[in-house]
């Protein structure tokens, strides 16, 4: 006989119900802005491979008027300056802004919390106080609307990670960094998306459920920060701001085609966010950061040079920086086309060249050949390109303490045991997600001191072997060093954009974390058919490295996929620098993006 408790829901359920009837509500409050997508254009859910991958990018722009198509589709250079100019009021961009974001809502579930009246009043005091101080802005990004991780508080709003325990439970404070952007005159209009345990490079919870590709449905939008990447692909927000551990903000960026850039740690504030584990734990690990996602280089570099010299005095995590102020770039509110166009760097060569090395491979997964390609085509461009940008372009070996680094980072990421995110999870009977269940363990407990020293001093001799190996660091006989590399490309992970729950191999990402290296993702193109060489393996005399190559292999395995899958799905690079060479890592993003896109891609068309 089945007993009574055994017979009732699980109580997340009932929490998950109410949480998106709540969102529902938030979506279309105020009446006077919501846009309902027809049902006609809605996509089928869900996704099958019989339904295709259902891209629904283009949507918003059919449904929107001409004048917010306008508005959410300038450069930020432009946008600010018509808000500072009074050409645009914050409420008009807001308003805009608002719609696009409720329709990539429906769309492809990218939002937890809208934040929709709260912004739009925001908006409203900044042009109440525009005309009161007669034209003068409250600050340098006055009006811009942006949005935020899930995991940052916004005084009165959940910041429930997905997670039914969390849910209706409004924080009190803001965050840091919310705090900072408001006094920039920022208006943040959402809350975005995230996985469950924020470990997950698939956005998906049992409260909000699953963030969807705007690209391709059958492929993940990434994770942690997807709804952050989907957002902003779908120009629903001017420019978003996520986190970074293991590739949170780079991932999301690789899989939806935009700009994603990893500050060093002390760059960006960080904390104010829903605690996952013991208070101060994470010191003694391995530490996240925040950073923005964006659609282009230069709205990157324009707001970085914003936040970065105020960081320290609106957040104990950050490190005072006098200025933000990368190679080329001139005085706010200048011609910003003039920074490019044959920018020269200066860097560590015999002559003066910047040196840029390759790498090919972590030494833990071999490359499919989209990928392969793509790092193949960005070399050579920079290579064609080298006497008028002063960049000499190197092959580098795989290093072998790149190749043992991912293990040392899996070790400190979970040095907690995880006790906190369990009990959370428990707490309302939640079942982990797909991805989670054989990643996830319940029951786990902090590492003793002991041990989290052991692999601190593991971490230390990969950091040494680094400097030597990858950045070529050389002792002469007077004892004076010399650096031989300035900075590298490499790829984001050693397969295409994969199906929902597929993704592989975190190494190409996560590595850069345990060194703390500041690292960035630049789209390059799309897949295209040739990329998939349909009908031919992987060459037989190419040995398995490991067991993330293993499951790598079967996303290219025909026997198993479908290649066809990828066409279409984004193909981009990372680009990484060393510790607290931040503005290099803009300088160096901002060339890959205009050898090989263009100018109009580093740009977007901007017209100041």
């Amino acid at each position: 006989m089945t007993s009574q408790a055994s017979s009732q829901e699980a109580p997340y359920l009932d929490i998950a119900r109410r949480k998106q009837a709540s969102r529902l509500k938030a979506l279309h409050t105020p009446s006077t802005i919501s846009v309902t997508v027809p049902s006609h254009l809605l996509p089928n859910d869900p996704p099958t491979p019989s339904s295709g991958p259902q891209p629904v990018h283009h949507i918003p722009g059919r449904l929107l008027s001409a004048t917010d198509n306008e508005i959410t589709s300038l450069p930020l250079p432009s946008l600010l300056h018509r808000l500072r100019t009074g050409d645009l009021t914050a409420e008009t961009v807001c308003s805009a802004y608002v719609r696009r974001a409720s329709i990539a809502q429906q769309l492809t579930n990218c939002l937890t919390e809208p934040l929709f009246i709260r912004a739009l009043e925001q908006a409203r005091k900044l042009d109440e106080s525009f005309a009161k101080e007669g034209g003068k802005t409250v600050g340098p990004l006055h009006g811009l609307p942006v949005s935020v991780k899930d995991g940052f508080n916004v005084a009165g709003y959940d910041s429930s990670l997905g997670l039914a325990s969390l849910c209706f439970k409004p924080t009190m404070t803001n965050a840091p960094l919310v705090e900072l952007l408001e006094s920039l005159g920022c208006v943040i209009i959402a809350k975005t998306n995230i996985p469950q345990t924020l470990s997950s490079l698939d956005s998906v919870n049992n409260v909000f459920g699953r963030t969807y590709n705007p690209f391709n449905r059958l492929l993940t939008a990434g994770g942690s920060s997807g709804g952050e990447g989907v957002l902003v692909a779908m120009s629903g927000s001017a420019i978003g701001f996520g986190t970074d551990i293991g590739g949170s903000i780079r991932v999301p960026a690789m899989c939806n085609g935009v700009f994603g850039y990893k500050p060093s740690v002390g760059r960006m504030p960080y904390g104010g966010q829903q605690l996952t584990s013991v208070q101060g734990l994470s010191r003694t690990s391995v530490q996240a950061v925040a950073g923005p996602i964006a659609r282009s280089m230069l709205d990157v570099e324009l707001v970085m040079r914003e936040i970065v010299p105020r960081a320290s005095l609106f957040a104990e995590d950050c490190i005072p920086a006098p200025r933000f102020l990368s190679v080329g770039a001139g005085p706010r509110g200048s011609n910003s086309r003039h920074r490019y166009g044959g920018m020269k760097l200066r860097g560590s060569g015999a002559h003066g060249e910047f040196v840029i090395g390759i790498l090919r491979s972590d030494g833990n997964c071999q490359l499919l050949p989209p990928i392969a390609n793509v790092i193949n085509e960005v070399a050579a461009a920079l290579r064609q390109h080298s006497q008028r940008y002063n960049v000499r372009v190197v092959d580098l070996p795989t290093p072998k303490a790149w190749t043992r680094s991912q293990s040392v980072m899996s070790k400190l990421m979970s040095v907690d045991g995880g006790a906190t995110m369990s009990a959370m999870i428990k707490e309302t009977g939640e079942p982990l997600v797909p991805w989670m269940e054989t990643r996830f363990k319940h029951g786990g407990k902090p590492q003793p001191l002991t041990r989290v020293a052991e692999i601190q001093a593991q971490r230390e001799q990969l950091e040494r072997e680094m400097i030597r190996d990858v950045w070529g660091v050389k002792t002469d006989e007077h004892g004076r060093k010399t650096r031989g590399v300035d900075a590298i490309i490499c790829p984001l992970a050693p397969h295409p954009v994969p199906e929902i729950e597929r993704y592989n191999a975190v190494g190409y990402t996560s590595s850069w974390v345990l060194f703390d290296y500041p690292a960035g993702t630049v789209p390059i193109r799309d897949v295209k058919e040739s990329d998939l060489e349909l009908g031919q393996e992987l060459g037989s005399d190419l040995k398995v490295l490991s067991s993330w190559d293993e499951r790598s292999r079967e996303l290219w395995d025909e026997k198993k996929t479908d290649r066809k899958v990828y066409l279409g799905s984004k193909l981009s690079v990372q680009c990484v620098t060393a510790r607290l060479e931040d503005e290099k890592l803009i300088n160096v993003m901002k060339l890959v993006s205009e050898v090989v896109q263009g100018r109009g891609r580093a740009f977007r068309g901007a017209k100041m």
